[in-house]
């Protein structure tokens, strides 16, 4: 039997909301062991001068657990 955990993240990109994401799976793999999935909680963008300059994403980062 496994049992999984659930940590949350925060991961940016200053190009997209895909970017953000892959950037924030790509670092939770080099931390986390026997990452399975995330899913993206919330979305957010930062504004300078009328433009975006920084996608933000709120991941919930699902991994299991080691005996």
């Amino acid at each position: 039997m496994s049992i999984a955990r659930v940590t949350e993240i925060i991961a940016t990109s200053k190009t997209s909301v895909e970017d953000a994401i892959q950037n924030g799976v790509e670092r939770a793999c080099k931390t986390l062991n026997g990452v399975q999935g995330a899913w993206v909680q919330d979305t957010q963008v930062k504004v300078k001068d009328n433009k975006i300059t920084e996608y933000r994403v709120n991941l919930k980062v699902t991994f299991i657990l080691q005996d």
